[in-house]
């Protein structure tokens, strides 16, 4: 089974540099509370990192 990840937005990107709020934005997300799930690849690792103080992240396997 693949690993996915859930993906939750526990603060704000108002006031943040564009390229974290376009981050956030390509992520799936845009308001608090709002959870996402992916796949769990070094391209969206790569976007947490970036944004990684904005966002709750729990991996989860993926249901057959």
């Amino acid at each position: 089974m693949a690993k996915q990840l859930r993906i939750t937005q526990v603060r704000s990107a108002t006031g943040r540099d564009h390229t974290q709020k376009g981050t956030v934005r390509a992520l799936g997300l845009g308001r608090l509370g709002r959870t996402v799930t992916h796949d769990d690849t070094p391209v969206i690792r790569g976007m947490i990192h970036k944004v990684k103080h904005l966002l709750e992240v729990v991996e989860v396997e993926e249901k057959a």
